[in-house]
């Protein structure tokens, strides 16, 4: 256990960002789930850029990896260029 007060803050801290960045990344992905499952591409368009933006502030704040981010942006893009 912390014996120092910075250190019992710091805990604390750190579970608060833990939960928030869960939070973000859960949220991040069932936006991803839920837009794959669209059918119709103007629809599409429309979340594309709300889910890119998304994925782009996880990449931003290190809770996911740059990379990572580029080619799931990528995907969703090809599978709106994919739809009729």
């Amino acid at each position: 256990m912390a014996n120092h007060k910075s250190a019992l803050k710091r805990i604390r801290s750190n579970e608060a960002k833990r939960a928030r960045n869960k939070y973000q990344h859960k949220t991040t992905r069932n936006a991803i789930k839920s837009f794959r499952e669209l059918s119709v591409k103007k629809d599409a368009e429309e979340q594309l850029a709300k889910i890119t933006s998304m994925v782009d502030k996880l990449a931003k704040k290190n809770i996911i990896h740059t990379n990572k981010a580029s080619n799931l942006k990528s995907k969703l893009t090809k599978h709106v260029a994919s739809l009729a």
